[in-house]
């Protein structure tokens, strides 16, 4: 979805975008993420990166900014700082409560967005008139739920959504935010239905948008690493920035080591590790964290 959205404001020509991927293109993508191609996936680009530079060549009058970044806590008011509106295109709810609380905080409108197998949903929030992501999920949905990993993916579900994310993103960026309705939409490509409700009022009683307790910004509620949907886990916890030369020739004798200017990939099968500049890892071939961070702390450290 984010390749969507960001493509559709590139060419409808919006002033400044920037894009937040903590990922880099695998393989995997190719099929439903329009903005890579097979080369940025050989060279484990980030997908901020390369989005920025195709981004640059479809329209330069605009100002593109890719981050590497995973979106916590500790970067999410700095990072989305003077955004007219932001679009979800993340694929966990973790990180869509601390968008919520960022967006509640600051009145900024935010469009949510979903899609696995072919269902997908949209839903605007727009601080002050409509109901909050909190209002309508007070709680992460309990148990295991479907993945793109577990479910696939139709490409005709995440370009739908994304186009609805960004219809009503450009009624708030064009000043006509009094027409987004307050509804959430859902949507199946494949069984071809097409669902529209009212979304609830405002709970008088949430914790974000009625007593502005935003825990998911406060950190309270963070994990220490979060599955990535493909079979692979991530290792996000406190940042401590690496030398990736010097890690690269720690690796070089033990397995095989690629990198370029925005991180390192060495795999050791069954495993494949990818190390970005600040400590952050995606570790490939398990969902097991225990497994993952022992993997991290034998070839990275602790």
């Amino acid at each position: 979805m984010g390749c969507v959205h960001a493509m559709a404001l590139t060419r409808a020509g919006v002033g400044r975008i920037t894009i937040i991927d903590r990922d880099f293109v695998d393989t995997s993508n190719l099929q439903r993420q329009f903005l890579f191609e097979e080369s940025d996936a050989a060279d484990a680009i980030p997908k901020a990166v390369a989005a920025a530079r195709r981004l640059q060549r479809i329209n330069s009058a605009i100002e593109v900014r890719g981050v590497t970044a995973d979106l916590t806590p500790a970067n999410a008011e700095e990072l989305l700082a003077g955004a007219g509106v932001i679009l979800d295109g993340t694929d966990n709810f973790e990180t869509r409560f601390l968008i919520n609380d960022v967006a509640v905080s600051r009145g900024v409108p935010w469009i949510y967005g979903a899609a696995v197998a072919s269902y997908g949903i949209e839903m605007p929030v727009v601080p002050g008139r409509t109901a909050c992501f909190r209002c309508v999920y007070p709680e992460p949905p309990a148990g295991a739920q479907p993945t793109c990993d577990t479910a696939g993916v139709l490409n005709a579900i995440t370009t739908a959504i994304g186009a609805l994310q960004v219809a009503d993103a450009v009624k708030i960026l064009s000043g006509r935010a009094d027409c987004v309705i307050p509804r959430i939409t859902t949507l199946d490509v494949w069984e071809g239905g097409i669902r529209q409700s009212r979304q609830p009022a405002p709970d008088p009683d949430c914790p974000a948008c009625a007593q502005h307790d935003f825990a998911y910004l406060k950190g309270r509620m963070r994990a220490p690493i979060s599955l990535c949907g493909r079979n692979a886990v991530q290792i996000h916890m406190e940042a401590h920035p690496l030398d990736l030369k010097e890690l690269k020739q720690r690796l070089a004798a033990l397995g095989e080591v690629r990198s370029n200017d925005f991180a390192l990939r060495f795999s050791h099968p069954p495993l494949e590790m990818t190390v970005f500049p600040d400590g952050r890892a995606i570790i490939k071939g398990t969902t097991d964290p225990g497994v993952a961070r022992s993997f991290y702390a034998r070839y990275v450290g602790n």
